[in-house]
């Protein structure tokens, strides 16, 4: 199946586009020359983003969920919340921490999220952020981002056809590859 072509309303990305668009995202990071103690994913976008940065740069990684994008199958912005807790596996989120999320949309996220760190995690002295896509229509520039997206496209990622997709599905949902 042919995907749809991209346009300035939409971008469509499939998953080998998207794990070189984080390996992208993470040499800019390196040849930045700053060095970090964490890393802190925004779940649920930056966590695959996250992940993979935390294991190239071997840092504890550090999850903290957020939510926007509930309504109509994830693509309606609402309200943003922020989880209560930073999960990690040892000690607390502290030093420079590289804040790593999907995209910056609208900006709120990251500059919410930036000033929850400063207000509840006063050990933490540094925060950079980065993400794979910056949309010209974002209130905020994120430190470190692979692609400036100048017309706010709608970005299709390729997880988001899971979004629909149900327990009772799967069956049917698995055979679809089969020949």
């Amino acid at each position: 199946m042919t995907p749809p072509k991209n346009d300035d309303a939409h971008l469509w990305v499939n998953w080998e586009e998207y794990h070189r668009l984080i390996e992208r995202l993470a040499l800019l990071v390196h040849e930045s020359g700053w060095k970090f103690d964490h890393v802190l994913c925004l779940a649920r976008g930056g966590v695959r983003p996250g992940d993979v940065i935390s294991r190239i740069f071997d840092v504890p990684l550090a999850i903290l969920s957020t939510s926007s994008y509930r309504e109509d199958v994830g693509t309606k912005q609402g309200d943003l919340d922020i989880g209560k807790y930073i999960t990690m596996t040892k000690g607390h989120l502290s030093g420079r921490v590289l804040l790593v999320d999907d995209l910056a949309d609208s900006g709120v996220t990251l500059k919410r999220v930036q000033q929850h760190l400063k207000d509840f995690y006063p050990d933490v002295t540094e925060v950079k952020s980065a993400v794979i896509w910056c949309k010209a229509c974002s209130s905020v520039r994120p430190d470190y981002y692979v692609d400036f997206l100048e017309h706010n496209p709608w970005i299709h990622q390729p997880f988001e056809e899971y979004d629909g997709l149900r327990p009772h599905q799967l069956a049917a949902w698995l055979k679809k590859g089969e020949v």
